[in-house]
């Protein structure tokens, strides 16, 4: 049996049928911003590998980093132990995160670290003498990760879990954000979303620990761009009702928006933050949770006086030193310029979008573009698509998008846009 076809047989991937699977390319080899299929096909990679690869694959410096990492401690257990490269990550999250989350808890995935994110609020919340504190609210139309505790706070209607929502715990869910990034920002909080939210924290306060929010850019949930004054008066709902305010940046952090975190668009510091995807440039699956000093304090005070989590692979060395050189790739500034020009481009290059039939809406913001049409789109009829492009692209629901690596040369930017606009033209 070829491997083609033991995966089509045996392989379970990410939301497909087991029974009907959707075309399958065999990936021999990756560098840069390009992917090598096994017949040579080559293609860049605009989805950045799911949003992760900021730098490309294969870069050198985090590759070097991890084979000299992997030959002195590949894994040591956190509990009473540590390491170098997880005090030296430490320093340089709490150095580069809005200010005044102060404290780091490693774990292994982006949907774990939401998972630890909300079990840290509630822990909170009990150890301040809210008992009562136990759920959360969120904006409809946000995604948060595919586990189970991340799943009760993603849109229940419009997201991916509804068919699991008898058994998840019921949560408070607002209106999506209605005011839109290039959009004036109304005074009137009925218009803007404001009065709503604040009807339904202040009704339900003394049951919620807090308010989670992917900021700025709701992604798998439709990616749109939401205005940055929704945070700034959020925060100060959370501030007057003692909700701890979560900020879920693992899709955008580490630059994605055009800025080092999307908080920093809105200029507003969440209690709690959610770290993962880009944080190794891609290259391993790590995650971080950073918590203000207050909540940190708040829970070591209370009964038993720990934090009830602690993953196996917790703070994995190799990990930390892929994240960190990842860190140093970010570390001069350039990547700034690179997202503003990709950005730049993508706007010039998918303008065409906007005449064509089918397209809703066309919005860039950083390196996030965004066709969106007004009807689904396929993706198992866009892959053999982008296969011919040399792009991969993976629509989901309406949209037609890419979230590329930082690294796009010009002429690379107008091939992605180039193929977006077969997409929108063809599916």
């Amino acid at each position: 049996m070829t491997d083609a076809a033991f995966d089509r047989d045996h392989l379970w991937h990410p939301y497909t049928n087991v029974m009907a699977p959707g075309p399958t390319f065999l990936v021999e080899r990756a560098e840069g911003a390009w992917v090598t299929l096994q017949d040579g096909t080559e293609m860049i990679d605009a989805m950045s590998s799911w949003w992760c690869m900021i730098h490309g694959h294969r870069h050198p410096a985090i590759t070097a980093a991890m084979h000299a990492q992997i030959d002195r401690l590949p894994h040591v257990m956190f509990g009473g132990l540590t390491h170098r490269p997880a005090v030296e990550l430490g320093r340089r999250l709490v150095a580069m995160t809005p200010e005044g989350l102060d404290h780091v808890f490693y774990c292994d995935s982006g949907s774990v670290a939401v998972e630890v994110a909300m079990k840290m609020a509630v822990q909170h919340q009990l150890a301040a003498g809210n008992p009562g504190r136990t759920r959360f609210a969120t904006p409809r139309g946000g995604y948060h990760g595919d586990t189970w505790k991340a799943m009760s706070v993603c849109d229940p209607v419009n997201g991916m879990h509804h068919l699991f929502e008898g058994a998840l715990n019921i949560q408070y869910f607002a209106p999506r954000p209605p005011i839109t990034l290039d959009e004036d920002w109304p005074e009137d909080d009925e218009e803007n979303g404001i009065a709503a939210l604040s009807r339904l924290l202040h009704e339900h306060g003394d049951q919620i620990a807090g308010l989670i929010l992917e900021p700025m850019v709701q992604g798998a949930g439709g990616m749109r761009f939401y205005h940055p004054e929704y945070l700034r008066r959020a925060r100060r709902l959370c501030d007057e009702l003692g909700i701890l305010m979560i900020f879920d940046e693992i899709a955008t952090g580490f630059g994605r928006t055009g800025e080092m975190f999307a908080a920093d668009l809105a200029g507003v510091t969440p209690d709690i933050m959610c770290l993962g995807k880009a944080l190794t440039g891609g290259h391993l699956s790590f995650a971080a949770v950073m918590a203000s000093g207050h909540v940190a304090r708040t829970i070591g005070g209370g009964e038993p006086g720990l934090f009830m989590h602690g993953p196996t692979f917790m703070g994995n060395p190799l990990a930390c030193a892929a994240a960190c050189a990842s860190l140093d790739l970010l570390a001069d500034g350039t990547w700034h310029d690179r997202v503003g020009a990709i950005a730049r481009r993508m706007e010039t290059g998918l303008a065409p979008a906007r005449e064509m039939p089918g397209v809703a809406d066309v919005r860039v913001l950083g390196a996030i573009a965004v066709i969106e049409m007004d009807h689904v789109v396929s993706a198992d009829v866009a892959h053999p698509i982008s296969r011919e492009t040399g792009v991969w692209l993976r629509p989901f629901g309406c949209n037609i998008y890419a979230m590329p690596p930082f690294i796009l040369a010009p002429e690379e930017i107008d091939r992605v846009c180039a193929a977006m606009l077969r997409l929108a033209r063809e599916l």
